[in-house]
């Protein structure tokens, strides 16, 4: 398997140093010379959209996508529509900050109809595509491990998102393999080059054996199951050559100090990735 031997493609997704503001983590990546970031809304609101814009081009940093909108399902109309108008808030300020991608998590069933709740996603999916359009942002779905389902998003495996996604161009709607999330799957490596031209995010981290915690038990790469260099040359063979985040929700990581989570994450990723 061909290794990754530089880190012009490495993105530190904000998650992994969450105890960081957007400030704190725009300056460790430039003095960890990691060139790429993904952004979250949270963060991006504590700083303020303009401020936020000018830590990343003070840091000369570029953003490998937005996280997160979706979150579409909801037990009635008008809460629906709200959450349309947040996305397209979401759409603005992906715009805004040189993000090309918006990751979807699209969001659980309000009731125990997931099958609706499914349409739900599909229905808010093509009334924001013209919006994100008009503004130069693709929509990337990104599908969510099963054990999200009830909580989290009711799109649960690639090929889930690729179907939404093969109702539109790969400019405006695609999806996010995400490791953590899709490493168990039977048909991945099927599922993965029939998303080809579609895959418009990666992102790493490790599957820990016992899992700690379902939410904030995520390893770093090479502390866990997943087989994560071959799953990244598949998604480079189906024509992704973009950015590869490190995505981790966990604790005991969140609570080192900054600068020693990028130094680690630095030589896990050629290790590892």
């Amino acid at each position: 398997m061909a290794p990754l031997t530089d880190f012009g493609r490495l993105s530190l997704n904000q998650i992994t140093t969450n105890n960081w503001s957007l400030q704190e983590a725009a300056e460790g990546c430039a003095r960890a010379e990691v060139p790429w970031i993904a952004l979250w809304r949270n963060k991006v609101e504590e700083a303020g959209l303009a401020q936020s814009k000018r830590f990343i081009n003070d840091a000369g940093l570029k953003v490998s996508s937005l996280c997160r909108g979706g979150m579409f399902p909801a037990a009635t109309a008008a809460e629906r529509a709200v959450r349309i108008e947040d996305n397209k808030r979401a759409i603005d300020e992906a715009a805004e900050l040189g993000a090309e991608v918006l990751v979807l998590v699209c969001g659980p069933a309000p009731d125990r109809d997931i099958l609706g709740a499914r349409n739900m996603v599909e229905d808010a999916i093509a009334e924001l595509v013209p919006y994100a359009q008009e503004r130069s942002v693709i929509l990337g779905i990104e599908p969510l491990h099963p054990m999200y389902a009830a909580e989290r998003s009711v799109i649960n495996t690639l090929a889930q998102a690729t179907t939404i996604a093969e109702g539109y161009t790969p400019q405006q709607v695609g999806v996010v393999v995400d490791v953590f999330h899709v490493w168990w799957d039977p048909e991945l490596y099927k599922q993965i080059a029939r998303a080809s031209g579609r895959i418009l995010g990666f992102h790493v981290s490790d599957w820990i054996v016992p899992t700690p915690d379902m939410l904030l038990g995520r390893g770093m790469m090479g502390d866990g199951m997943i087989e994560i260099s071959r799953i990244r040359q598949a998604v480079e063979a189906a024509g992704y050559q973009g950015p590869i985040e490190v995505e981790i929700f966990n604790q005991e990581i969140w609570d080192r100090p900054g600068d020693d989570v990028l130094a680690e994450m630095k030589k896990r990723y050629l290790e590892h990735c």
